[in-house]
């Protein structure tokens, strides 16, 4: 299960970087583009967050 974790944890944090350049880098007046690569990218965040820590709890349990 950890296995699946540390997988689920490296896409999470993957998607986090790419959407997160392509929210930074997208055109200023296309605004849906903007909002749809920030929220990908802040789900890609709360994924990487909550496999990460839920890796150490089981590490250290």
């Amino acid at each position: 299960m950890q296995k699946l974790t540390a997988l689920i944890c490296v896409i999470g944090w993957s998607g986090f970087w790419i959407f997160g350049y392509l929210a930074l880098s997208a055109n200023p007046s296309d605004a849906r583009q903007t909002a749809l690569a920030v929220a990908l990218a802040g789900l890609g965040f709360l994924i990487g967050i909550f496999t990460y820590l839920r890796l150490g709890r089981d590490l250290h349990a």
